[in-house]
C-alpha cells in the first residue's frame, strides 16, 4: 500500500521543508500582513467565542461556578477545534501537496501578526506632530484611554505595545510553529509514517485560539471574572515559556551577547510587578535592550493603573526609542529562524 505521505519527501528532507515552510510564513506575513477584506481565522475564533459566551451566560446567568465550568468549556472547544483545523489542512498537505501547501502556507501565516504590528506602530510614527490622528490610529493598537495623550505619552504608548505584542503576536505563535514543525517533520520520519502528530499550523492556531480568548474573555468584570479565567491562564501558560526566551536572546539581537543573563534577570524582577505574567517580562526585556524606560500611569476604560517603571536609569520614550524596538524584533526573528535553520540542517545530516 502506498502511503498518504509519499507525496512529500521523508527522511532527511522532512525538516528542512518544514523549516522552509515557517521561513517563508514569517515572510509572507512581513510583506503583506492580514490583507482587509479577507476573512480570517481569528476572525472566526472571534465569531465563535461570541456565540458560545452568549450561549453560556444564557443557560449560567449569574452562577460563578457555572460560568466558570462554560468557560472551560468554550475554551477546550475551541482551542481543541483550532488545532484540529490546523491538523486537517496539514494532512491535506500531506496528501495532496499541490493544493494543502499554499493553504499551509497561508495558514500559518495568519498565525503572526509580526507585519501588522510593525506597520500599525509606523503609522502612529509617522502622523506625528498630528496629534489627533496619531491618537486615532494609536487607539487601534493599544487598551488605554489615549484621548488626553500627548505625544511623549502616544511614543511610550506605541514602545510599549511594539514591545508587549511582539510576544503575544510574533514569537510566541513562532516558537509553537517551530515546535510543531518538529514533530511534524520527526513524525514524517517515524517508521510507521503515521502523520498523526500536530504540526506547525495545528499548535500555531491552538496558540491564536488561545490568545483570541484571553483578548476577548480575560477581564475582571461582569460575568467575564468567571467566564474568562480558563481562557486567561491557558494564554498565560502557553506564552510563558515564549517569552523568557525572547528575554533571555533579545541581547543578542541588540549585539551585547554578554548581557543575556543581567537582562533576563533584570527583565523577570522588573516585570514582575504587572499583573501579567508575561506583559511585564516582555516590556522590561525589550526597555533593556533597547535602551528605554517604560512603564508608568496609564488611564483605562475602567479607572488608572500604575504600570511598573522599566529601566529607570534609561531616558523616556522617543521616535527612535521605537524603532529600535521595531528593528530588534526584526533581528530577533532573523536569529530565531537562523538557530532553527541550522538545528533542521544538523537533523537532516544524520545518517
Amino acid at each position: 500500500m502506498i502511503s498518504p505521505l509519499a507525496p512529500l519527501p521523508a527522511a532527511s528532507g522532512s525538516f528542512l521543508l518544514a523549516w522552509l515552510l515557517v521561513a517563508l510564513a514569517c515572510g509572507l506575513d512581513r510583506l503583506i500582513g492580514d490583507p482587509h477584506g479577507l476573512l480570517h481565522p481569528v476572525q472566526v475564533m472571534g465569531w465563535c467565542i461570541a456565540r458560545l459566551r452568549r450561549l453560556a451566560e444564557a443557560l449560567a446567568a449569574d452562577r460563578p461556578r457555572w460560568l466558570r465550568a462554560a468557560g472551560v468549556l468554550i475554551t477546550l472547544l475551541l482551542v481543541l477545534g483550532s488545532l484540529l483545523a490546523g491538523w486537517a489542512v496539514e494532512r491535506l498537505a500531506l496528501m495532496l501537496p499541490g493544493l494543502g501547501l499554499p493553504l499551509l502556507l497561508i495558514g500559518l501565516a495568519s498565525a503572526l501578526a509580526g507585519g501588522s504590528l510593525r506597520r500599525a506602530v509606523q503609522q502612529v510614527l509617522a502622523a506625528l506632530p498630528d496629534q489627533a490622528e496619531a491618537r486615532r490610529r494609536l487607539a487601534w493598537i493599544v487598551g488605554r484611554d489615549v484621548s488626553d495623550l500627548d505625544e511623549p505619552e502616544m511614543l511610550r504608548a506605541a514602545a510599549e505595545t511594539a514591545s508587549e505584542n511582539a510576544v503575544d503576536g510574533l514569537f510566541a505563535p513562532l516558537f509553537w510553529m517551530l515546535l510543531g514543525a518538529a514533530l511534524w517533520a520527526w513524525d514524517q520520519q517515524s517508521p510507521s509514517g503515521a502523520g498523526l502528530l500536530p504540526g506547525p499550523l495545528a499548535l500555531a492556531w491552538a496558540f491564536k485560539a488561545a490568545s483570541t480568548l484571553d483578548s476577548m474573555l480575560g477581564y475582571r468584570r461582569g460575568s467575564l471574572r468567571w467566564l474568562g479565567t480558563a481562557g486567561a491562564r491557558l494564554d498565560d501558560g502557553l506564552t510563558w515559556l515564549p517569552c523568557r526566551l525572547v528575554a533571555l536572546s533579545l541581547p543578542l539581537a541588540a549585539g551585547r551577547p554578554a548581557a543575556c543573563g543581567q537582562w533576563l534577570r533584570a527583565a523577570l524582577r522588573e516585570g514582575a510587578a504587572d499583573p501579567s505574567p508575561n506583559a511585564g517580562v516582555s516590556q522590561a526585556a525589550y526597555a533593556h535592550a533597547a535602551g528605554v524606560r517604560l512603564g508608568g500611569l496609564n488611564r483605562y476604560a475602567d479607572g488608572l493603573r500604575a504600570k511598573p517603571l522599566l529601566a529607570v536609569d534609561q531616558p523616556p520614550a522617543d521616535r527612535a526609542a521605537v524603532v529600535r524596538i521595531l528593528g530588534l524584533s526584526d533581528r530577533l526573528q532573523l536569529l530565531w529562524l537562523l538557530v532553527a535553520a541550522l538545528v533542521a540542517l544538523l537533523v537532516s545530516l544524520q545518517p
